[in-house]
């Protein structure tokens, strides 16, 4: 499991291990060089007379890249250094009596390797100048340098992923004594590259941010033991589809059944219901008893009967404390409706969008995109649900607590993967894990379900059982 902190956190965390003389600056600019020298070798350079071109802010950023510096002049590499204003004074000093030259920004351009050392996790907003026009520059002249981040990539927003302004696209982000928000959320993770954890010592608490893995997924995933029967394993109640949008009703299906609960329950309309059965002869059809319900994929709220039965069983399920999945149309139910956490919203950036604004929050799927986590955030609060905002990054949280990010290829963008990842997460809450969890666990199965090649949505239903198998085996 991936956990990830605030900047205040990290800071808090340091604080009295710096009031009592450990040295963590020593520790980050030795992985920072280590790292350095692990990137070079990869890249096939001989470390030997490599070309480093250091960017050193006047921060500790600054300073763990100019110590870094020094470690990396002894070991034979010919190092320069960008500083554009004040210097960390004793990273400085370290540097040039190692044999670090002081250079100007265009000298990058014959370098093999930069460090990212401009501004680290204190900053906020974009970039100033003269650091913004420094850094646009270095993008223009980059030619197949490898580029390495202290800490973060300078200009990201290290807390909520934001890219407020020019930010260097780094091949590996060297982050110190715990992983930061940012590394792992839309849109900044796009300039992180691979990231690896300096330990410098670090003692902290609860995490901002937490991405399971595939440990984690296997514990977590429910597995039959020898007494389990089908009502034990849970039932879920799938209301999907339509004349309009048949295919959602086959795929909420495919996957929901794919996924092990005891019982899919299907609940859609009349028509579509004997086509459902001949192509699952394990769904039951009718009333009876539910776990949690799927509500939305492919109903057309247009109509008014079926809008009305989507309102009727929410209600339904909510007076029996039961754990809904509202997808598609029928999140917009949650703008009028007292929803809790065990309302599961799953929408993407253009339904939340939606919801948002019909809640007086008027804000485009744009700027949903660029601050994702934040807007996942504010629907939770302004709703009471729990919230699973599908993108590049599936962002999950409630109103407050850890968020949840998952990530998977971006072949996943196709027309019914929606469909899939509802009826997956409706199994998963019928198999009694709760709202907030099931939402990130289902997104990790999601996306590791999804092939790494062009892809339908049907590829990706067929697939949950067999990655099933995988981890729980």
């Amino acid at each position: 499991m991936i956990k990830a902190y605030r900047a205040a956190d990290v800071r808090a965390a340091e604080a009295p291990l710096l009031a009592a003389g450990e040295p963590l600056m020593e520790r980050a600019s030795g992985a920072l060089a280590l790292a350095t020298i692990r990137e070079v070798s990869a890249s096939g350079r001989p470390v030997y007379g490599c070309r480093v071109f250091v960017l050193a802010g006047g921060g500790d950023n600054g300073g763990d890249a100019l110590y870094a510096a020094a470690r990396l002049a002894a070991r034979g590499m010919s190092v320069k250094a960008f500083v554009p204003g004040r210097a960390h004074e004793g990273g400085l000093a370290a540097a040039l009596r190692a044999g670090v030259r002081l250079a100007e920004l265009d000298e990058a351009r014959r370098a093999d390797v930069w460090i990212d050392g401009l501004v680290g996790i204190g900053a906020r907003g974009p970039l100033r100048e003269p650091l913004a026009s420094h850094v646009r520059a270095l993008s223009g002249m980059r030619s197949g340098q490898r580029v390495v981040a202290v800490d973060v990539p300078s200009g990201i927003g290290a807390d909520d992923g934001t890219v407020p302004g020019p930010v260097l696209d780094c091949d590996l982000t060297v982050t110190m004594g715990a992983p930061k928000p940012g590394l792992y959320l839309e849109p900044a993770r796009r300039h992180a590259g691979r990231v690896e954890v300096a330990d410098i010592g670090l003692s902290l608490g609860e995490p901002a941010l937490v991405s399971l893995q595939e440990e984690d997924a296997r514990g977590m995933w429910p597995v039959p033991g020898p007494d389990s029967h089908k009502y034990t394993r849970g039932v879920l109640g799938v209301m999907a589809g339509s004349r309009r949008y048949p295919g959602a009703g086959f795929l909420c299906a495919d996957a929901a059944l794919a996924a092990g609960p005891g019982m899919v329950r299907y609940a859609g309309p009349r028509d579509l219901a004997d086509r459902v059965a001949a192509r699952h002869p394990e769904c039951v059809l009718g009333e009876g008893r539910v776990d949690a319900w799927v509500i939305g994929p492919g109903v057309d709220m247009d109509d008014e009967r079926a809008a009305s039965e989507a309102a009727r069983r929410l209600q339904l399920a909510a007076a029996e404390s039961l754990p809904v999945v509202l997808d598609a149309g029928a999140i917009a139910l949650a703008a009028t409706a007292e929803c809790d956490e065990r309302v599961v919203l799953t929408p993407h950036a253009g339904e939340l969008a939606n919801l948002l604004t019909s809640l007086g929050e008027a804000v485009s799927r744009r700027e949903i995109e660029a601050v994702p986590a934040r807007a996942a955030r504010l629907a939770a609060a302004a709703t009471g649900a729990t919230v699973l905002l599908k993108g590049p990054v599936d962002v999950a949280c409630t109103a407050d607590g850890p968020l949840y990010a998952q990530s998977g290829p971006a072949w996943r963008a196709t027309a019914g993967a929606g469909d899939v990842l509802a009826g997956l997460l409706g199994a998963v809450l019928a198999q009694g894990i709760a709202p907030l969890p099931a939402a990130a666990l289902a997104a990790f199965v999601h996306g590791r379900a999804c092939p790494r090649r062009p892809v339908r949505a049907g590829d990706i239903a067929a697939a949950v059982a067999p990655t099933l198998a995988d981890l729980t085996l």
